[in-house]
């Protein structure tokens, strides 16, 4: 480090939470410690508006859909588990759908993820959502493309309806780089506590990057609307992608930010 530290930067790295992050890595970074208590700083207030929106949608009945997609080992889960964290677990909802049953598979298409949606006070985030068959699924081959096609055609239809009906509807996706998703891969394969985290479809990811990239663009240009839009975080730095995560619903959601917790 070439700077000269100011006296809050010191008090920064004198704290307890900036003494344990200072010392946690082999190789002692300094800036990269001033950056994570930032960012502890401001998630703690971010998070604390989290607690008054969700006041805000038990108080009056409020329902909202907060949904994520992105590319595997984007960052989805983390980013979701920092949002709820700090909330009345009773009051929200966090949905990572299985594969399809053989029931399932013959029914509307939309139909398993509505037996998710929120009642009244209770907020429902989806770790990928109905867009599955918008990326995920035609690219691996897990439909047709008849059954693409479809979706496509009843997508926008199917979210101003939820929209009409009173839900709030936030759509998250989170764009990591492909060099970027290597590193987590990697990352992954080595940690004997997150092996389970790869699955078949992560490992073919790399290879596959290039149609993923097409779809998502196709799904872009379709259901990017004014009334149901897409905000896309840039997710290469998990903490800077939360920030901007939170601080992106806590604007598209119109809740009472003077209410009293």
């Amino acid at each position: 480090m070439d700077r000269e530290l100011s006296i809050l930067e010191l008090k920064k790295l004198n704290s307890n939470k900036g003494l344990i992050s200072l010392l946690s890595k082999e190789q002692i970074n300094v800036e990269r410690t001033l950056r994570y208590i930032e960012y502890e700083r401001k998630l703690i207030k971010l998070q604390t508006e989290v607690i008054k929106l969700q006041t805000w949608a038990i108080n009056n009945n409020e329902r909202v859909i907060v949904l994520f997609e992105g590319r595997d080992a984007a960052g989805k889960g983390g980013a979701i588990r920092r949002i709820t964290e700090r909330i009345n677990p009773r009051h929200l909802k966090i949905v990572a759908l299985p594969k399809p049953t053989e029931d399932e598979q013959t029914q509307w298409y939309f139909q398993r993820y509505i037996e998710q949606f929120p009642k009244a006070g209770e907020m429902v985030f989806f770790n990928r959502s109905w867009y599955n068959r918008a990326v995920l699924e035609p690219v691996n081959g897990f439909c047709s493309d008849k059954q693409y096609q479809t979706f496509m055609g009843q997508v926008n239809d199917f979210e101003r309806m939820i929209l009409e009906s009173g839900i709030h509807l936030v759509k998250i996706y989170m764009s990591i780089s492909k060099k970027e998703q290597s590193k987590r891969f990697d990352e992954l394969r080595s940690d004997p506590l997150k092996q389970w985290k790869m699955s078949p479809v992560d490992e073919r990811a790399q290879e596959l990057w290039d149609e993923y990239t097409n779809y998502k663009q196709a799904m872009f240009e379709v259901t990017d609307t004014e009334k149901s839009p897409w905000r896309v975080i840039k997710a290469n730095r998990k903490t800077e992608a939360r920030v901007n995560t939170i601080t992106h619903i806590l604007k598209r959601i119109p809740y009472d930010k003077d209410i009293i917790i």
